[in-house]
Parts: C-alpha cells; structure tokens; sequence
C-alpha cells in the first residue's frame, strides 16, 4: 500500500558501473558525517566539485573523519594489490611492470597507500568525472 519514505532512511543509489563503486560509495558516504564538508558539498556546484576546490575542504573535516577515509584506502589499496595478483597469477610472466598495472587505478594516489589526502579525493573526483 501507500508505504511513505521515512526520514533519515538511505536511498539505494543505482550502480554506476565503476570497479571501484563501492570505494566510491564509502568514501562519500563517510566525508557526508562530517557537517562541515557535507555542506560545502551541498552547496557546491559541479564545476567546483570537479575543479578540484571542494577536495581542499578535506583539511577541515574532523580527525574522526580522516581516520575513516584512511582506513578506507588502505583496503582499497589491498583489494586493488589482490586484483593486480590476481592478474600476474592467471599470465604467469614475471616481466609484468608492476606501476603501470597501478598506473591502470586512476581513482586513488597508489604512491601514498596509508592516507587518504586531497590529492586521493580530486583523484577520485576526476576519475567519476571522466565517465560522465
């Protein structure tokens, strides 16, 4: 029947198809805690967001914040590290170079794996950006 939208309650966002979606996901969904950030976010436009401005807001969310985007990268970074094994394990060639297979992950600063910084948040931006 008439089942109205309770407040408060996520909506299920479709997938965008990416393969790093649900990084994507978490990571918006963890900068959305911080009040400050959410409502810069709210406010920005898309021209800001993908200039790379809204990621200097980064320095200003909370310790809380910052802990869980860092937790977040790091198991991107060992998923990605799976993949990339994954991959050398099913060629079997020890001539693979392993930058460039990380070159392959655009969302993410592969050179920095422990923090997640302004740099890995405009990365992620501009990585979306390109798909649409």
């Amino acid at each position: 029947k008439g089942e109205g939208h309770v407040e408060g309650e996520k909506v299920e966002n479709p997938d965008t198809g990416l393969y790093y979606d649900e990084y994507l996901r978490q990571v918006i969904d963890v900068l959305e805690t911080d009040k400050h950030f959410r409502e810069k976010l709210q406010t920005a436009d898309i021209e800001e967001i993908k200039s790379g401005k809204l990621s200097k807001e980064l320095d200003l969310v909370s310790h809380h914040v910052r802990t869980r985007l860092d937790e977040l990268k790091r198991q991107e970074v060992a998923r990605l590290r799976m993949l990339i094994k994954a991959k050398m394990d099913s060629v079997q060639d020890t001539g693979i170079d392993h930058q460039a297979l990380l070159k392959q992950f655009e969302h993410l600063n592969h050179q920095n794996p422990d923090t997640f910084e302004p740099k890995d948040l405009d990365m992620l931006i501009k990585a979306v950006s390109t798909r649409y």
